[in-house]
């Protein structure tokens, strides 16, 4: 197979379970030899498609699959401007194709050519959200019965918007709670009166970090130390507010503390070095090394939660993971329900060959997921296992794929920006 060449690049664009998935199907001049990407950028995924079929296609049509490195290389430096979300998933998708090829040329799974198992299969944590507590501590039950050993916990703050679980709106409301006129989402106020008739969600943070130690303390209380727990702040309160809450949450024993500020914000973290021991989890918004390299090597963060796709594929997180090793980070890939399974299957390759592996998020994906894409990891007790298959061992039914076209969003976005109760714009 030492003349192949890349035949053709398709973007495979479906959505089984309402959350947008950008997939890249390399083809080559074997006939039977192809390789799968994830390039999900669910906000931008129309962006993503036009950077491969417009731009990057042309570049690697009758190139070799073999020069996986140099094509990274070609495809980032290419457009001059780099590090951007909407160029990074582009060349993940081709990038780990690529790597997809690789394995399946030498017969090999992609850890084994990333050195080898460092593990026999990868934990995982999933999430307990829910309006109430009482809703969260029936999630978090059932996740233990079903033998997760980490539980991400998330809790709806009343009479507020939030991320990971949905407010309580219903019952009595006091002023407090926020503002009277929340009622649906996604238009744009034009005149007073549609202010008042807003729908985005409405978001304060002192009532949410109210909320979210709450539920850390009821979480210890009712079921111990035993199982760890994560929280994830999502960028959304003021730094300052960040550094209390992280010595707040100390005596609660997190297993990790999740994007407690925004990237433009990463000097805080020097704060909360200087007076806690909370374990600090960053990086999906991270897509440049500028960003992510300093916070590694100053030994700001212990877990990096970086989006693969976003930094452009398996070739600069291998590096990556590298260079956490290095500096005692452990690796925390990112894994939601917009990292497709293909994404997964990526994520697994690094964290079964990587001896700094810490936790992979894992999102629990729908019976009609799994059918499009066969090969998806599978999750038993709290960790996934891979299947030992040559490549990423994950493949994708093209023709169930297209029985679940994209669908319109306004604004052209899935994510939700919430507004504070001024009528501000709150970090998503």
């Amino acid at each position: 197979m030492k003349d192949i060449k890349i035949k053709d690049v398709k973007v495979i664009m479906t959505e089984p379970d309402n959350i947008r998935l950008v997939i890249v199907k390399i083809e080559t001049t074997e006939p039977e030899l192809y390789g799968l990407g994830c390039a999900t950028f669910q906000q931008r995924p129309l962006a993503v498609a036009s950077a491969i079929n417009d731009y990057l296609k042309p570049l690697l049509i009758n190139q070799s699959p073999h020069n996986i490195e140099d094509i990274w290389q070609y495809n980032y430096q290419s457009s001059y401007w780099k590090n951007g979300s909407v160029l990074n998933n582009a060349i993940s998708g081709v990038d780990q194709a690529l790597w997809d090829i690789k394995g399946k040329i030498a017969g090999l799974p992609l850890y084994d050519m990333f050195g080898g198992k460092t593990r026999e299969a990868a934990a995982v944590y999933a999430h307990a959200s829910g309006k109430d507590i009482k809703e969260v501590e029936e999630k978090f039950s059932k996740l233990m019965e079903d033998g997760y050993h980490h539980i991400r916990v998330q809790v709806g703050t009343p009479g507020f918007s939030g991320y990971g679980a949905e407010g309580n709106f219903g019952g009595e409301r006091h002023p407090q709670d926020g503002p009277q006129w929340i009622t649906q989402r996604n238009t744009v106020p034009q005149n007073k009166e549609q202010f008042k008739q807003r729908i985005e969600g409405i978001f304060e943070p002192k009532p949410y970090v109210r909320s979210a130690l709450k539920l850390l303390d009821h979480i210890r209380s009712k079921f111990g130390f035993e199982i760890e727990i994560l929280h994830d702040v999502h960028q959304r309160i003021p730094p300052i507010l960040g550094v209390w809450m992280a010595k707040e949450v100390e005596k609660y024993q997190l297993f990790f503390l999740e994007d407690l500020f925004a990237p433009e914000d990463n000097d805080y973290f020097r704060m909360v070095r200087q007076q806690c021991s909370t374990p600090m989890a960053m990086g999906e918004l991270y897509n440049n090394p500028s960003e992510y390299i300093p916070m590694i090597k100053d030994r700001l963060i212990d877990f990096i939660r970086i989006h693969i796709s976003d930094i452009g594929g398996l070739t600069p997180a291998k590096k990556l993971a590298g260079l956490c090793e290095a500096f005692g980070v452990r690796t925390a890939w990112h894994g939601p329900g917009d990292t497709s399974p293909v994404g997964h299957a990526a994520n697994l390759m690094l964290d079964i060959s990587s001896w700094n592996f810490g936790i992979q998020e894992y999102s629990i994906f729908g019976e009609r997921t799994k059918e499009v894409f066969p090969g998806c990891p599978e999750v038993k007790d709290g960790f996934m296992w891979p299947n030992n298959k040559p490549g990423l061992g994950i493949d994708i039914n093209e023709e169930l794929a297209l029985k679940f076209p994209h669908k319109e969003r306004k604004m052209g976005g899935g994510m939700l920006i919430d507004r504070r109760a001024d009528g501000s714009v709150n970090r998503p």
